[in-house]
């Protein structure tokens, strides 16, 4: 498989760390985990003839080889293939899941999303408003809070940079939180927790604010809230979901067919020796929507065979 596209997480930088998770470290001098797209260029496998597109967890490489365990064929006819890792891949089923599952939402309940105009929120929020609820998404800066109202028609955006965030979600959320989708915990979670509803469901996605911290940091200070009234807070990992991404990828190309459903691509062009430039735009906040790192083949390259 050659590779055209690979998928850059937050959750990449946690797995550079030697602690305990849902899933091993990468060791020093392995191949670094990743999400990829690209093109079957040999093979001797029925299911996947040269030529094919093929989505998997190839890793930051050129080619990849593989036996087909875990690996997906993906139409490009029904979408480009950056969108495969963002609104048709996991972060896409992440917020299907993570709001249908773990969230329970209704129509009529108000959605919080922090991150909201990543890969995983900016979907998490169009997937709330196609299901009838308002949505507020936590951003930063304006221009991300404009998109999030004016192009993927959130009610309301905060900008964490500017302000109170206590006082601007009472403004936002006058009648409180029902679920709250969070992917950056920290202080932000926080703010959320002292204004959610009885029974409300907190969703827990990332931590993007904690990852880049060189000592554990201290838990929600306000978490006798979810005592108080009588709240759910659960963790979510994607990969306990594998035998229903069909699922996922049915609702979510229906609403991309259908235009309920914006898939926005910051698209980073270059090798992979730029991996590790590309991965720290997500920690300064470059990117909006999904981070994508193109691959540039040199075009002399000839294929794997």
């Amino acid at each position: 498989m050659r590779t055209s596209h690979i998928s850059i997480d937050p959750a990449m930088r946690r797995w550079l760390n030697d602690v305990r998770s849902y899933v091993p470290p990468v060791g020093i001098g392995e191949v670094m985990r990743a999400h990829a797209v690209g093109e079957v260029t040999a093979s001797r496998h029925p299911d996947f003839p040269v030529g094919t597109h093929v989505f998997g967890d190839f890793g930051v490489a050129e080619y990849a080889e593989s036996d087909g365990e875990g690996v997906t064929v993906i139409d490009p006819a029904l979408a480009p293939a950056p969108v495969w890792l963002g609104a048709l891949g996991l972060p896409g089923m992440t917020a299907y899941f993570g709001l249908t599952d773990v969230g329970g939402l209704r129509p009529g309940d108000t959605l919080v999303i922090s991150g909201a105009a990543g890969a995983v929120g900016s979907i998490a929020g169009q997937i709330g408003k196609l299901m009838g609820c308002r949505v507020i998404g936590i951003a930063g800066g304006p221009d991300k809070c404009a998109w999030l109202t004016d192009e993927l028609g959130f009610d309301a955006a905060i900008d964490y940079k500017r302000g109170s965030i206590d006082a601007a979600l009472r403004t936002a959320a006058p009648d409180g939180v029902d679920v709250y989708f969070d992917n950056v915990g920290g202080d932000i979670l926080d703010s959320v927790l002292g204004q959610i509803n009885v029974f409300a469901r907190v969703v827990l996605c990332g931590a993007i604010s904690q990852y880049n911290a060189e000592s554990p940091s201290p838990g929600p200070s306000r978490y006798l809230s979810l005592l108080v009234r009588r709240a759910k807070m659960q963790g979510l990992i994607i990969f306990d979901y594998t035998d229903r991404y069909p699922e996922a990828v049915a609702a979510l190309s229906n609403w991309l067919r259908r235009g309920g459903l914006i898939a926005r691509t910051h698209l980073a062009d270059g090798g992979i020796e730029d991996f590790g430039d590309t991965l720290n735009l997500l920690f300064d906040g470059a990117n909006t929507g999904k981070l994508v790192l193109q691959l540039t083949h040199n075009p002399t390259d000839k294929d794997v065979s």
